[in-house]
């Protein structure tokens, strides 16, 4: 069965990133060590991969796939499709409990550990227009874009918020839009999801490497909450109901 979140939308997943200051050991032995480590405790993810600039490890790509991407100064870790959110955390957590003794990360050079909620919506109208009439129709703003013989091209809303007193705990709420070609045309882009993603931030150093774990599970909570309370009634909920208007 999906997650709650899952059944809200074509496609769910929950992405992490651990952004670090210094550069991360790439010798050969250091990364498959770490790599197998992984692939110990979930054997699914054996399928390895190395693009430029990066090295990842995979499971098999169906419908629910895990996967793990070092970079120069970051880890990311996604999980597509859940049974659940404990499933979708477990890869997260063990990341976060196995890299920093694998690669010799330290407190002091952890830059920000972030994770998103990402809601992928089939959408074969126009996704501009369709967020445009979802979310700002009723708002002053509903004369902005509408030119006798305009078309609109774009409209990406970002919103962006502290959580702390001193900004090192953030939120933000992003949306995708995938319809468009320089022209305005959608034909390049046709099958491609409409996207919404939420994303919390805590900035770094920590106290302790052990205390990511922490700050992962503070993550989690937020995000949830945010996503309950905040994501599905203002952004997806509008937005999935004027896909389907859009779409009769």
């Amino acid at each position: 069965m999906a997650t709650s979140f899952g059944a809200l939308c074509t496609d769910f997943y929950v992405n992490q990133k651990l952004s670090l200051k210094m550069d991360l050991p790439g010798d050969r032995e250091t990364v498959l060590h770490l790599f197998d480590r992984v692939r110990k405790s979930i054997p699914a993810m054996e399928r390895f991969h190395r693009y430029e600039g990066e090295l990842s490890l995979e499971s098999r790509r169906d419908a629910e796939y895990s996967w793990m991407a070092m970079r120069r100064t970051s880890i990311r870790t996604g999980h597509v499709n859940p049974q659940s959110m404990e499933a979708a955390y477990k890869l997260h957590k063990l990341v976060l409990e196995v890299a920093p003794y694998h690669l010799t990360i330290s407190p002091l050079d952890v830059d920000y550990l972030e994770l998103m909620f990402g809601f992928d919506l089939e959408c074969r109208s126009n996704h501009d227009e369709v967020v445009y009439d979802a979310l700002m129709a009723d708002s002053p703003m509903a004369d902005l874009l509408r030119v006798p013989g305009g078309k609109i091209l774009e409209v990406q809303p970002t919103f962006g918020m502290s959580l702390s007193t001193i900004g090192d705990l953030q939120a933000h709420f992003e949306i995708k839009t995938r319809t468009k070609s320089r022209r305005g045309s959608s034909k390049k882009y046709r099958g491609e999801p409409l996207s919404l993603f939420l994303i919390v931030r805590q900035y770094g150093p920590v106290p302790t490497i052990e205390d990511l774990q922490s700050a992962f599970t503070k993550l989690a909570e937020l995000a949830e909450k945010l996503a309950a309370e905040r994501m599905v009634p203002s952004l997806l909920t509008p937005i999935a109901r004027q896909i389907t208007s859009s779409s009769a």
